[in-house]
């Protein structure tokens, strides 16, 4: 079972969504807010921390993993 990754930034991360075809709509502070409209429109925010905290990180996959019909495992292995 492949593990959420520790040390990623929020930067990197948007980088790594850009597979699933997320992509920056706007940013407000050190937030930052992705839209795809792969399976239909999906917004999400991703805080720009470095590093990002393994909970905030899980809840995000966790969300588009639902959005993408895929296990959290499938994203994992598809992103890292």
């Amino acid at each position: 079972m492949k593990k959420v990754p520790r040390n990623l930034s929020g930067e990197q991360f948007i980088k790594l969504l850009a597979k699933l075809g997320y992509s920056k709509n706007r940013q407000v502070g050190s937030h930052a807010r992705l839209i795809t409209d792969k399976n239909g429109k999906h917004s999400i925010t991703i805080p720009m921390h470095n590093p990002l905290k393994i909970g905030t990180l899980s809840k995000i996959i966790n969300d588009i993993a639902i959005h993408h019909k895929m296990t959290k495992e499938e994203v994992l292995e598809y992103l890292f």
